[in-house]
Parts: structure tokens; C-alpha cells; sequence
């Protein structure tokens, strides 16, 4: 199943604040399995390594968007179960 979650054109500050509010969700995600008791310092390592992968990401994207430019942005679910 694909659920379309964007699909549009936006103005840069628009699409700059949809990509950061959806890689956010990815990091809050991750920080809140890392302070949930029972996590293994293997599985809290890689956490670590993805916030920091994501947060690389997202200021690489954001400086790629040029100022005063309209932004194609698409993002698609794929939900396998």
C-alpha cells in the first residue's frame, strides 16, 4: 500500500519547513526510543548515528533550496506488511 503524503509545488519557505517538520518527526522519533528504559547500547549507538545522519541531511537539503524558488516536493508511504 502507497500512501501520497506530498505532492506539489511550494514556495522555498514552505517547502523548507515541510522537510523539516518531517525529518524532525524522524529525530523525535528516534530520541524518544533511546529514553525509553530497555534499549541496548548497540541499539542507542545507532540512534545516535541516525539523529546525527538526519540532521546532516537536513541542513545539506535546506542549502540546496534556493531563496525566492518554487520547490517540487514529493513523498510516498510504501507500507509492507
Amino acid at each position: 500500500m502507497n500512501v501520497q503524503v506530498i505532492k506539489g509545488s511550494f514556495p522555498d519557505l514552505e517547502a523548507r519547513e515541510l522537510i523539516r517538520q518531517m525529518i524532525q518527526t524522524k529525530i523525535s522519533y528516534h530520541e524518544l526510543k533511546i529514553s525509553k528504559d530497555g534499549s541496548s547500547e548497540e541499539d542507542i549507538k545507532m540512534r545516535e548515528r541516525r539523529i546525527i545522519e538526519l540532521q546532516n541531511d537536513l541542513t545539506a537539503v535546506l542549502k540546496s533550496i534556493p531563496a525566492d524558488s518554487t520547490v517540487e516536493l514529493t513523498a510516498t508511504l510504501e507500507i509492507k506488511a
